[in-house]
């Protein structure tokens, strides 16, 4: 976790909180050795989970030269989400680290927790460069499930949980489904999807038969966005049964061919065609719908 500092307490940024900032610190600005971060403006929300999923706008500064290198669109709709211990620049990581939903925060960044001591010279960035980020924190979501535990159901497949929330799922003997089950494993009381909710899930996805993985958030390392949708083929929704769930909870969805993949595989080739699948997800949050092209 990062800390203020000379550095850091250099930047500074006007503007409303979620419009573009106009930055300002002299150049060239030196990050020295650790990666600092100060609030520029102080955020009355929840702080950021410990491995948890941030949602926000920025805006990311060679603090050599002042350059911008990369920066959100500031437009209420498309803020960047993303796992905090997945950010690909380790001073995003340390600057957010215990930061406040609804909080600007100013993070200067040395170039061993930058892009490294090779630059980046696409961006334009140069191996000795510090970076500059301003981060306005809109949002924040676990990585798991924190609703009620609800009884199990009889029927469905038996779910174990890992000391992280990672799902374990044991296949039942016996003849297949034939009909779509859903069943709650954890309620949460969060808002309730609606159909073209844009929706921040983990799920694993089993193969009945075989009873391999055919897919994984969690051993992707990061949850996926996907939208809710009542009607659209599960192939192109992701995950199945979204509508009506609400936010907080873990549900386990049965899915046979034909509310499924049907007699085509997948493209990936891990779901064999005439496949019955088996869903646990979790359902982490809503974000605002992208806006009209």
């Amino acid at each position: 976790m990062a800390s203020s500092g000379s550095a850091s307490s250099l930047v500074t940024a006007t503007g409303d909180f979620g419009s573009a900032p106009k930055i300002s610190f002299g150049t060239p600005l030196d990050a020295g050795s650790t990666t600092e971060v100060s609030t520029l403006i102080q955020g009355s929300g929840t702080v950021l989970p410990e491995n948890g999923i941030v949602s926000g706008d920025y805006t990311l500064l060679d603090a050599t030269t002042g350059a911008t290198v990369t920066a959100t669109a500031y437009d209420g709709k498309t803020a960047s989400t993303f796992p905090i211990s997945s950010a690909g620049i380790p001073g995003i990581q340390k600057g957010l680290a215990c930061a406040t939903v609804g909080s600007r925060v100013a993070i200067t960044m040395p170039p061993a927790d930058g892009f490294g001591t090779e630059g980046n010279s696409q961006a334009g960035v140069g191996a000795t460069d510090s970076l500059v980020m301003v981060f306005d924190i809109t949002d924040a979501f676990g990585t798991r499930a924190d609703g009620a535990i609800q009884p199990a159901q009889a029927g469905f497949p038996s779910v174990a949980l890992a000391p992280d929330g990672r799902p374990g799922i044991t296949v039942p003997s016996g003849s297949l489904p034939t009909d779509l089950r859903v069943a709650d494993l954890k309620k949460g009381d969060g808002p309730a999807i609606a159909d073209g909710d844009n929706v921040i899930v983990q799920y694993t996805a089993v193969v009945w038969a075989d009873k391999s993985i055919a897919g994984s958030t969690w051993a992707d390392g990061t949850p996926k966005l996907v939208q809710a949708s009542s009607s659209a083929p599960l192939a192109t929704t992701i995950v199945p049964s979204l509508v009506g769930q609400t936010v907080g909870s873990q549900y386990i969805a049965v899915v046979p061919p034909a509310s499924g993949y049907g007699d085509t595989a997948s493209t990936d080739g891990k779901i064999p065609a005439g496949s019955t699948l088996i869903y646990v997800v979790d359902v982490l949050g809503i974000l605002p719908a992208a806006p009209a092209q």
